[in-house]
């Protein structure tokens, strides 16, 4: 039966990486001898995102007091880790919703971009799960992500682009089914 991994494992499977690495298989040089300590110290604060709930992040909403217009939070810089090959992507994110009758105070929209960057991810399923907990716990009109970033994997190995930006988005209710709603956000956000 499997367990999950402890700390020490962890630290034990980075040294593994790092002898790897440099291809050692006696002692550790200097410089590296707490890496494994450092990377899984790191990982704590990388992957928080796993611990936690975007239901405790969305709960304390406020009463909109009539207000139906395009709520959007504009440019929130995220760095996340990409699950393929485990090097960074970071960029930015615009988070829109129109209420019904509840708004939720603008760094809950932030935290929500943090919680999903903050895990193994991929740019499509940050732009989704952002979208869909919107959806699902503040119940507004329509619902809207677009994420913008620069992919560490296209960077620094295979391909070497170095200026390639990509961009998701994912629109829901109003902003998906009515296109002068689309075009105010988009516009709005300055892509239009």
């Amino acid at each position: 039966m499997s367990r999950i991994p402890n700390k020490i494992d962890a630290e034990s499977a980075i040294e593994t990486l790092v002898r790897y690495i440099e291809n050692i298989d006696g002692n550790l040089r200097e410089g590296v001898l707490d890496t494994s300590k450092r990377v899984i110290d790191s990982y704590e604060e990388l992957y928080a995102g796993y611990k936690i709930s975007s239901k405790e992040i969305l709960n304390s909403t406020f009463n909109s007091e009539g207000y139906d217009g395009i709520v959007l939070l504009k440019d929130i810089e995220f760095h996340s880790t990409c699950e393929h090959h485990m090097l960074p992507f970071s960029g930015s994110a615009h988070i829109a919703y129109i209420p019904i009758d509840r708004i939720v105070g603008i760094s809950k929209l932030a935290r929500l971009v943090e919680k999903h960057a903050r895990q193994l991810q991929n740019q499509e399923r940050i732009t989704k799960c952002i979208a869909d907990d919107l959806e699902k716990y503040l119940n507004p009109l329509g619902a809207a992500v677009i994420i913008n970033a620069s992919h560490g994997c296209m960077k620094c190995r295979g391909i070497k682009k170095q200026n390639s930006i990509m961009t998701t988005s994912t629109m829901k209710g109003v902003f998906l089914k009515k296109p002068e709603a689309r075009s105010e956000l988009l516009k709005l956000i300055g892509m239009k």
